[in-house]
């Protein structure tokens, strides 16, 4: 079966970027929009206080399973964007790694940030993600 995502990378641009800069979907697909996944746990409470890179962890494992309700995998995700609640870059890239390497080969087009606040008490990383899925 041919993939849904194409990974599409330049050599004009930098090779610093740990992603792709750009993807395209298969015309046959759906696109999967997710909700920003949080790091909660099955109770609603916000796991890991204080540790950006548990908390990646646990939004990495809950897109999983969001992405398994729609009927798709990580390999489906087309791009993602991770919001770190924090104006240090260690704390982004904390995170950051946390996710990248979730994706493995998968290297999706990223956008990491550096915002305020965030929606749950304690929450300090939410990532969110685009699929493309073929029925």
């Amino acid at each position: 079966m041919p993939k849904n995502v194409t990974l599409i990378r330049s050599r004009e641009l930098s090779d610093v970027a740990e992603y792709a800069y750009a993807a395209t979907v298969a015309a046959d697909a759906r696109l999967v929009f997710l909700a920003g996944s949080c790091p909660l746990d099955a109770d609603g409470r916000t796991v890991a206080p204080g540790d950006h890179a548990g908390q990646a962890a646990r939004c990495v494992e809950n897109m999983v399973v969001a992405l398994a309700a729609a009927g798709a995998t990580l390999e489906d995700v087309v791009s993602t964007r991770v919001l770190v609640a924090s104006s240090r870059q260690a704390d982004l890239v904390a995170a950051w790694e946390v996710v990248r390497d979730a994706f493995g080969d998968h290297d999706v087009p990223s956008t990491l940030l550096g915002v305020t606040v965030l929606g749950y008490d304690d929450q300090l990383v939410e990532v969110e993600a685009v699929a493309a899925v073929r029925d």
